[in-house]
């Protein structure tokens, strides 16, 4: 079967307090997963595209209710290898009370942390328009930073596109690592997001349109800056270069976790369906917008099928 977009990347299980209380003072939690590369395909699944999500999982508990979980949302979930002598990496979120929400990651030794660009080869490489990840996945391990690298080496070779969400982490790996390493990346793919608060830090860029001088090398450059607007940069075959505002969505921010992997799903939906630039920014705020009214990571339940849709159309990618 043909997909639309496989992404690639870590997932973990999710612990998080059932009442709005801090972490430690709880004494109920809930458990459940998340993960930037998955939600982005949790969410263009409902949409009405074939998504696959390709990893590795430890083989325990966690790792079979993310399987389960995903599967349960139309997510292919065939490509991702579970092993035997690493765990399912974990993480804690303390809720945003008034004093900002924390995140806590136990993911060191992770069976994620051991993808090679060997594992690639298992995957449907030539039966995909897109690849879609993260500057998560580089900072991982030396080996999933290679599997970034190939990825992008094979995506003209083998026909599909890449889309890069530079997704910063500083607790996986400082700026003097990172800033580098993921321009080099970011500057190789076809669609790059990133927020402008990201590019500050590791790029030293205080407007879109300095990020936009940095990384010219994208097809399609967005860039998110907070509340206010995502910026889209399109390169055309010409060499002329368009610039797309849209103002983003005034909402009630029970929590900011997971709305960037929401936005990246549906300017990505867009995208594939051939929405005007506009629109497609437009509709990554409303993933982005639903997903703010949520403690969780993904909010089910507002995507349809997208109008006219057409297999064929679709697998020739967009862009």
């Amino acid at each position: 079967m043909m997909l639309d977009m496989l992404c690639v990347g870590e997932t973990m299980a999710m612990v998080t307090p059932a009442n709005p209380e801090p972490l430690s003072e709880a004494e109920e939690c809930l458990l459940g997963y998340g993960g930037a590369e998955s939600n982005v395909a949790a969410h263009l699944a409902e949409f009405g595209y074939r998504t696959g999500w390709a990893s590795r999982l430890g083989r325990d508990p966690f790792g079979e209710r993310i399987l389960a979980g995903l599967a349960a949302r139309g997510v292919d979930v065939s490509f991702v290898t579970r092993d035997s002598t690493a765990p399912t990496g974990v993480y804690f979120k303390d809720p945003d009370l008034g004093q900002g929400a924390r995140t806590l990651y136990y993911r060191a030794g992770s069976a994620a942390s051991a993808m090679t660009p060997e594992d690639a080869g298992t995957w449907p490489l030539e039966q995909t328009g897109w690849i879609h990840t993260s500057g998560i996945n580089p900072a991982l391990s030396d080996s999933c930073s290679a599997l970034t690298e190939h990825l992008l080496d094979r995506a003209g070779a083998n026909g599909y596109k890449v889309s890069f969400d530079v997704n910063y982490r500083p607790a996986l790996w400082g700026v003097g690592v990172a800033g580098p390493r993921l321009l080099e990346l970011a500057g190789r793919a076809a669609v790059v997001l990133v927020g402008l608060d990201e590019a500050e830090t590791l790029w030293g860029c205080s407007t879109a349109e300095e990020v936009s001088a940095l990384l010219p090398g994208p097809r399609h450059l967005v860039i998110k800056d907070s509340a206010i607007e995502a910026v889209e940069f399109v390169r055309e075959q010409d060499q002329a270069e368009r610039v797309y505002r849209v103002p983003a969505h005034r909402v009630q921010v029970v929590e900011p976790v997971g709305a960037g992997d929401a936005f990246a799903a549906g300017y990505l939906a867009g995208l594939l369906r051939g929405d005007k630039p506009e629109d497609r920014l437009a509709l990554g705020h409303s993933f982005a917008a639903w997903t703010l009214g949520t403690r969780a990571d993904y909010r089910p339940g507002h995507g349809t099928r997208p109008r006219n849709y057409d297999p064929e159309q679709h697998r020739a990618g967009v862009g």
